[in-house]
This record gives C-alpha cells, sequence and structure tokens, in this order.
C-alpha cells in the first residue's frame, strides 16, 4: 500500500484461473506478454491485484507451476481474505468487517443436512468461506433452500454458485466486489484512489467486480456462460465494460487499449529486441527488454550477428555494473561479452525469461539502479 507516493496511474483487478492464467496455453505465452507490458510500462506508477477463489494454499501452488507476476495486493478466497505484498499481510480490518453476522458454526450445521453438497477439500475451508461442489441441475434449488434456511437463522450470508459446479458461501459483506469496494475506500481516506482501475473475469464469482461504480471491465473472451448472462440481464448497456476477443491474459492487454487506459503494446509484440518507443524509454522497460533479447538469443530466434550486441553496448554505461543478490558484481561490458559464448544454447527448447518487481531509483545524472527478480522457465522447471 506504501510503495506508491501518488495515487496508481492505473490499478488492475484480475481473476487468475482462465483470466491472467491460460491453463489450455502451454507456452504461457498471454501471460508472458501480459508480465513484459506490466513490468515496461506500469509497475513503477500502478498497482497489480490479484483477485482469485483460491484459497493461499492453491495460489502458492498456481505460482510455482505458472510464470505468475508478484501483486501489489492479493485477494483470495473468493474475496473473504486480503493480503498486501511479498509476505501476503493480511488486513486485519477487512476481518473485522466480515465477521459481521457471521456463525461459521451455523452453516456447517446446516449444509450438513443437504446431500447434493460435496465438501471441497480442506484446503478450500477458510474461516469465512466454506465451498461445496454441487451439479449444477441441482444448484439453484440448493440455493433458494440454503437462503431460507439461513435467513430464519438470522445469518447475513452469500451464496456464490461458478464454473458450474463450485458452490462458495461467504459472509454477506464479503465478496470479490466488496474486496475491492472495501480497498478503494482504503484508498480513498488516503488520498491515494487510482486514477484508473480496470477488473478483468471470467466466472460467476467475478461478476461483482463489475458492479463496483466507475470502473473499467473486461469479460476474457473465454468467459463462461453464467458471467455471460449476468452481463446480458445486467451489463449490456455499460460501455465501460466488454467482451473481449481474445482470450485470458491477452484480452486484459486488448481492453487495456480499448479503454486508452495507457501502453497495450507488450515489449514481446515488437518485432526485433532492439527496437523500442523513444517517448516511452524508461530503465523498466529497458530492462525488460534486454532480458527479451537475452531470451531470443539463446533460443537463437535472432541472427547470430555483432550489431545486436553493439547495440546494447552502446545503450549502457561503461561504468555501469551488474550486482548479484550475494554481493558478486559483474561489468555491463563484460556480461554482454559472456553473451556470445551462448548464442542457441536453448535452440529448440522451451524456455523462457521474465523479470518481476521491477523497480528503479535515481542516483545521479542519466543513473539508475535498479532492482529485479530475473526468472526463466526451461521446460516446466521454474527458477
Amino acid at each position: 500500500m506504501d510503495r506508491l507516493e501518488e495515487p496508481a496511474r492505473l490499478m488492475i483487478v484480475s481473476d487468475l484461473d482462465h483470466t491472467m492464467v491460460d491453463h489450455h496455453d502451454e507456452e504461457n505465452m498471454s501471460l508472458l506478454r501480459f508480465n513484459a507490458l506490466w513490468e515496461a510500462h506500469y509497475r513503477f506508477d500502478s498497482l497489480l491485484v490479484f483477485s482469485t477463489g483460491r484459497s493461499p494454499t492453491l495460489y502458492k501452488e498456481l505460482r510455482k507451476e505458472k510464470p505468475m507476476l508478484t501483486p501489489d495486493i492479493t485477494i483470495m478466497s473468493v474475496g473473504t481474505e486480503i493480503t498486501y505484498g511479498n509476505s501476503m499481510v493480511p488486513d486485519d480490518g477487512w476481518v473485522e468487517v466480515l465477521n459481521h453476522k457471521w456463525d461459521r458454526k451455523v452453516v456447517t450445521e446446516e449444509t450438513s443436512k443437504f446431500s447434493e453438497l460435496k465438501l471441497q477439500s480442506e484446503t478450500e475451508q477458510r474461516p469465512h468461506k466454506i465451498s461445496f461442489y454441487v451439479d449444477k441441475a441441482k444448484a439453484q434449488d440448493v440455493i433458494k433452500a440454503l437462503s431460507d434456511i439461513f435467513q430464519k437463522r438470522g445469518l447475513d450470508v452469500k451464496i456464490i454458485y461458478s464454473g458450474g459446479m463450485d458452490l462458495d458461501i461467504l459472509p454477506q459483506g464479503a465478496g470479490k466486489g466488496q474486496a475491492l469496494a472495501y480497498l478503494h475506500k482504503k484508498f480513498k481516506s488516503e488520498g491515494k484512489l487510482p486514477k484508473n482501475t480496470l477488473v478483468c473475469g471470467d466466472s460467476g464469482n467475478d461478476a461483482e467486480l463489475f458492479s463496483i461504480p466507475d470502473v473499467h471491465g473486461v469479460m476474457v473472451s473465454n468467459a463462461q456462460e453464467e458471467l455471460l448472462q449476468w452481463y446480458n440481464e445486467n451489463a449490456k448497456s455499460n460501455p465501460k465494460v466488454i467482451h473481449a476477443t481474445e482470450r485470458c491474459a491477452a484480452g486484459i492487454i486488448q481492453a487495456i487499449g480499448h479503454f486508452g487506459l495507457g501502453p497495450n503494446t507488450s515489449p514481446r509484440d515488437v518485432a526485433k529486441p532492439t527496437e523500442g518507443d523513444a517517448q516511452s524509454i524508461h530503465p523498466n522497460h529497458e530492462l525488460v527488454k534486454f532480458f527479451l533479447f537475452l531470451e531470443k538469443w539463446r533460443r537463437a530466434e535472432i541472427e547470430n550477428s555483432e550489431s545486436f550486441l553493439s547495440s546494447f553496448k552502446a545503450d549502457s554505461d561503461a561504468s555501469g555494473n551488474l550486482v548479484h543478490p550475494s554481493g558478486a558484481e559483474l561489468s555491463l561490458s563484460d556480461a554482454l561479452n559472456k553473451i556470445r559464448s551462448c548464442y542457441g544454447d536453448k535452440q529448440g527448447k522451451q524456455f523462457r525469461f521474465w523479470v518481476d518487481q521491477v523497480s528503479s531509483i535515481p542516483i545521479g545524472s542519466n543513473t539508475w539502479l535498479t532492482k529485479f527478480y530475473k526468472w526463466e522457465q526451461s521446460g516446466k522447471n521454474l527458477s
């Protein structure tokens, strides 16, 4: 929350499975395209929020499987948990909000009487969320019956059905939309309400996100029937909500361009690794561009030409150094010279680079200190 001193230029609030993350894209290319765009053009003055139905356990598993960036804020368990930063520090104020008229014991007692409900795994049962599987054909009857029972018991709960099988029971004040509204209120009280917010989703538990006032919204092209039905009934006339023609993260990139929220050309979409928009030069952009060049170089997707190395040398300060977390230093010039020997060593292999949490601080005239996490994927291994 304190990383930015001014209101964020853009805050993206995105679901993960089948929205930011395309499980049908074995190369993860749409996600990698988004990563490069975000780190090059947005990380330094914008906020990334992941809003997922996953529990913390399953969220961390996904991060081990897919080339995901580190968000500034993580909303998990269908909007019942909000955490901040790398350490995922919980928001205690949000917990207090959710405790109002919520009795987990009563919910468990009443749902146990329905044979149609099958409890999800223990990892998905959270302090303010109880999750089940239920057949699509029986879902609406079960939801109606439960709603009547909880009302009679004096509980103020919310029942969310999504994915054609998942049924979540939460406090009435919970949900992805309410979590976002809470964050907006918190930012506004600090004078840091983001200038623009883009919400992104694909399923029924994302619908609330599109109901928050003044946000832009994108339903990715592969959005599920339940979300499209909600859109047709509630938001079809809203020009700030679109149904993208691109899948998953590619649809998010499309929405950034559609609404004019900022640059929407990913550095991964630039044909030559040394090309770039002179008006968008920033240390973050140059760093992303360099590692994309290195990826193409090692995959032999560009010509083994001295001109590429010369171009990067020309952009590098002769006195510049790379500093490893261990403290070891290597001059930029020597680092570029070492690159010659690894040309094509990953040719024909599933190999990708991406950078995360890039931050640049000016430390002199035309001199920057840039910190970042470098990740690489070799086959199915992320390191």
